[in-house]
Formats: structure tokens, C-alpha cells, sequence
């Protein structure tokens, strides 16, 4: 009887399952460009653009700038005017689903993700041909970044920088956290959640994350099948950053509540020797807007430039927590 009732059970989910949600991106109608305010793909998505540039003469670098899960461009805003005082040119759009994006908070896939940071690398590379240009992720955008890395279509860069990168993929998971996320994304895709209850802080700069809790462009109510989108990536980031043959920064909070130790040290100690760790023991998630963000904007600006970490905050032996 009871082998009965679990075979039933299976035969209804099975009936009434259905498929994430990704968006649907049509063919490409047109040749990609970049205007003052958006970022024209190919397939005729105009994604919002925000860019910070010093003037012409004093330009040194160009950082692409991609955003964390549920953010948006204007995420970037502080560093980037910082930067701009640097010679650093800034640019980041709102990646499809975030931001002022339609339709918000759908997934795009991780495929359209990577090839649309692709694309507009080329604009920016062909616009600035003589310039270094850098990939920065935060967070989710880290992970799209890594992808991003060892895209074939990528043109030459000079370096990425990865702000606390979301690596927590499958491997991370408990088996309980994987069967309740595949079910619950192929059951009610369209079921939301927020983070609200979970006790988990993103960072000390309290007046920034209220900031955020009343900004309208930035997703309270986040779709389950949007988190299993992020999970494949994340997935795919930890699995393949090892192989990423470009210069890399990773920037990483002993206080993040938000992406766990665990696999941010596991990933770290597969990376080739080019990469500088930097470990931030009062840094928490969101380390480019901590209370404590300019001592990171330094260590960036300083990297690009000369490669050298001016907090002194460099790990020299890994794993980053021996007693974990």
C-alpha cells in the first residue's frame, strides 16, 4: 500500500511538473552597439547602461562591471566615481531580469548571460582599442564573469576581478536543499520567496542596504526557478574558474554571510598561480560598498595599475581558513 501511495505521488508530480522559466531571445535583427544610455544587443534588447569616464587624456583602464543577483548597474556607482578620479573608465548594464529590464526577475540564462557580456566586451575593445580592459564581478555577476573567462568568443582582456563570487553551486548543496530546489523550480517556477527571516546581513554599511530595501529597481521577491538559473551558474563558475588563463583578483569578506567559506576556498585552491587572493577579515558580501570599501576601490585601482594589493591584505598560503 504504502509503494502504491509513493508511486502515486511520483505519477502527480511528474503530471503537474513543468519547466524553469527562461526567457525567450529571439534572433539576432541587427548589428550590437552602445549608445550614452543603453547597450543594444543583437536581438533587439536594449539594456539600460550606465558608464562613469574621466576624461579622454586621462583614461588608463576600462573595468566592465557586472552586477550581483537581483541588482543593477547603479550598484557600481560609488567605486566607479572613485575610479573615474583614477583614470578608470567604469561600464555596467543591467543584465536581462534585473533592473529596469523586461520582463523583471525571469531568467536568462546562463548561455544569453555569458553572451552578452561577450558582446559587449567586442563594442567596448573595438571602441577603445588602445585601453587594458577588465571584467569585474560581484557576486553572481563573479560567476558570469568566470563563465564569461573561458568563453571562446571572448576577445583578449587584460585581467578579471571577482568581488565576492558566487561559487556556491550543486556541490555545495545537501541533497535535502537539492531535491526541495529542482522540485519546487519544475513544480511552482513562479513561486517567489525574499530573504527576509534568514538573518543573513550583506554588509556593516546599514543607511546602504536601507538604501536598497526601498529602491524599487532592486528584486525583493525573487522566483524559485530564477534561484535554480543561479545555481546552474554558479555550478559552471566553480567548476571551471581553474581554467581561466587571464590575470585574476579575487576579493573575498571573512564576514560574508551570503556566498559560504567553503566553496570560495575550495575554488580558490584549483586557480592557476596568476591569480592574487585578497582576504578582507572585516569585509563582508558586499565588499564594494562596505563600510570599509575604499581600502577595496585601492586595492583594485592598484592592481590594475601595478598589480600590487596596497592593504597588505594578500593571502600568501591557502587555504584561506585553516580552522574551518
Amino acid at each position: 500500500m504504502a509503494m502504491k501511495l509513493f508511486a502515486s505521488f511520483i505519477a502527480l508530480l511528474l503530471l503537474s511538473s513543468c519547466a524553469p522559466q527562461v526567457q525567450d531571445i529571439g534572433a539576432p535583427v541587427r548589428e550590437a552597439h552602445i549608445s550614452d544610455a543603453y547597450f543594444h544587443a543583437p536581438d533587439g534588447a536594449n539594456l539600460p547602461l550606465k558608464s562613469w569616464k574621466p576624461e579622454a587624456e586621462n583614461l588608463s583602464a576600462i573595468v566592465i562591471a557586472v552586477h550581483g543577483f537581483n541588482d543593477y548597474r547603479n550598484g557600481f556607482a560609488f567605486p566607479a566615481s572613485w575610479w573615474m578620479q583614477q583614470g578608470i573608465a567604469t561600464f555596467a548594464f543591467d543584465q536581462r531580469g534585473f533592473g529596469e529590464n523586461v520582463p523583471v526577475g525571469i531568467w536568462a540564462g546562463e548561455e544569453q548571460l555569458v553572451k552578452d557580456l561577450v558582446e559587449f566586451t567586442k563594442l567596448v575593445k573595438s571602441a577603445y582599442p588602445e585601453i587594458p580592459v577588465y571584467l569585474l564581478g560581484e557576486s553572481m555577476g563573479g560567476a558570469i564573469v568566470i563563465a564569461t573567462a573561458v568563453n571562446e568568443q571572448l576577445p583578449d582582456i587584460e585581467g578579471i576581478i571577482l568581488s565576492a563570487p558566487a561559487v556556491w553551486g550543486w556541490q555545495s548543496l545537501n541533497l535535502f536543499y537539492r531535491v526541495v530546489l529542482w522540485t519546487s523550480a519544475h513544480i511552482v517556477p513562479e513561486m517567489t520567496a525574499s530573504g527576509d527571516g534568514l538573518g543573513i546581513q550583506a554588509s556593516d554599511n546599514i543607511s546602504m542596504l536601507r538604501n536598497l530595501g526601498r529602491d524599487p529597481k532592486f528584486i525583493k521577491q525573487t522566483r524559485i526557478d530564477s534561484v535554480y538559473g543561479l545555481v546552474n551558474l554558479m555550478e559552471f563558475a566553480y567548476v571551471n574558474a581553474k581554467h581561466i588563463q587571464v590575470p585574476m583578483l579575487v576579493l573575498y569578506g571573512a564576514k560574508d554571510e551570503v556566498i559560504p567559506k567553503k566553496p570560495v576556498d575550495q575554488m580558490v585552491q584549483t586557480l592557476p598561480a596568476n591569480a592574487d587572493i585578497v582576504l578582507y577579515q572585516e569585509g563582508w558580501h558586499l565588499l564594494l560598498r562596505d563600510l570599509q570599501a575604499k581600502t577595496v576601490w585601492q586595492d583594485v585601482a592598484s592592481w590594475i595599475g601595478s598589480r600590487n594589493i596596497p592593504s597588505g591584505n594578500k593571502v600568501r598560503e591557502l587555504p584561506l581558513f585553516k580552522d574551518d
